[in-house]
């Protein structure tokens, strides 16, 4: 199988680019798609900060304080991850390294990705067994969790397989 960042043309489909042209196209593609997920992210890390604060907390039994703790920690490190590819571009620009920096940052923001899916099913988590209290709680996030999977994971990873063999 080809990949992107192959030198190979036989047989290719796409681009007749340069190495060093593909990376540069990359990395701007890879930069739009960080933006977005950062974004989000960000926001729900800040709401995430604040819920400590607030008398509801105080309220929480012993297994949701766990789960806000293990949100709280899982949603610095997809901030960080996703944050990540732009300390990378910016401690190696200029370096003449960028298929390998294209490459580490790509890595990064399927970290990142991984852990912004457990942070958002912990947070609905956390957020449907205090507002319902119900045993189906669980069946729900469940169900979440295999969209986002189905989403972000499987039809891509399909996509790129069924049209690319």
């Amino acid at each position: 199988m080809v990949t992107d960042m192959d030198d190979g043309r036989a047989g290719r489909r796409g681009r007749d680019e340069t190495p060093e042209e593909r990376a540069d196209r990359m990395w701007v593609e890879l930069l739009q798609e960080v933006r977005v997920a950062q974004m989000g992210v960000q926001i729900l890390f800040g709401f995430l900060l604040t819920v400590v604060f607030t008398s509801k907390y105080d309220d929480l039994t012993a297994t949701d304080r766990t789960i806000y703790i293990v949100t709280v920690i899982v949603g610095a490190a997809a901030t960080g991850a996703l944050i990540g590819p732009v300390s990378l571009h910016r401690l190696v620009s200029g370096r003449r390294i960028k298929p390998q920096a294209v490459e580490w940052a790509s890595r990064l923001t399927l970290v990142g990705l991984i852990l912004l899916l457990v942070t958002m099913a912990s947070s609905l988590l956390l957020i449907l067994r205090v507002a319902t209290h119900d045993d189906y709680v669980p069946w729900i996030v469940a169900g979440i969790v295999v969209w986002y999977v189905v989403c972000w994971f499987l039809l891509p990873l399909w996509t790129r397989r069924r049209y690319t063999e």
